[in-house]
């Protein structure tokens, strides 16, 4: 099943990341973010053996969700990916190559920025979204503005970190399109009960911005 990047974000546009998950825990963390609606999930390349999990999400859900790694630094990593069948490219920084090579090899490419250049040689370079990262480093919301004001219109802009149930809607005001989810929604460690009612709560707030 191919899945369209735009239409998932459109749906519900928050990418849950699920950093230092394992291989042996990530499906049942996996299945309640599906549960919930969540439709993107990547697994941050400094988790343990994230290969394995990428490749077992690819393999169980694949067919249900775009499933992709974060923290992709190099070209090495980005051939690593595209062998597990997962379609979605995330990484901190604007490598203007790494993004082209996404492309190429037919992936979806969610890189960082932290600038308005960073994020147009992002563009200019085929990007599908790009993350404002980290976002709790600045005043957020007035950024976010700012940047809506120059951004085409139709760039799915996420802020990632800092992010919560909480703020969605004051960032949905100014612009912010679409987010990537960390630490309020999985942390290292915790229990999948845990995983669920954050990502409901996220949904919630979601639901509750669009009524």
């Amino acid at each position: 099943m191919t899945h369209s990047f735009d239409a998932l974000m459109q749906a519900f546009p928050m990418v849950a990341i699920l950093r230092g998950v394992t291989p042996d825990e990530v499906v049942e963390h996996a299945q309640v973010l599906l549960n919930a609606g969540f439709r993107l999930i990547e697994v941050p390349l400094n988790s343990p053996d994230a290969f394995t999990s990428i490749r077992t999400l690819q393999e169980r859900f694949g067919d249900q969700a775009l499933i992709g790694a974060g923290t992709v630094l190099t070209m090495s990593q980005l051939t690593e990916l595209v062998a597990t069948g997962a379609k979605l490219m995330v990484c901190p920084h604007t490598d203007v190559e790494l993004i082209r090579a996404a492309k190429v090899a037919g992936l979806y490419a969610m890189p960082g920025f932290f600038t308005a250049s960073e994020a147009f040689a992002a563009l200019h370079a085929g990007a599908d979204a790009v993350k404002l990262f980290p976002a709790e480093a600045l005043p957020t919301i007035n950024v976010v503005k700012a940047l809506g004001a120059v951004i085409p219109a139709e760039t799915w802009l996420c802020p990632v970190g800092g992010v919560t149930p909480e703020n969605v809607a004051d960032y949905l005001k100014v612009g912010a399109r679409g987010f990537g989810l960390g630490s309020a929604l999985y942390k290292k460690g915790q229990s999948v009960t845990t995983t669920q009612a954050n990502a409901e709560a996220f949904m919630s707030a979601w639901k509750a911005y669009n009524k």
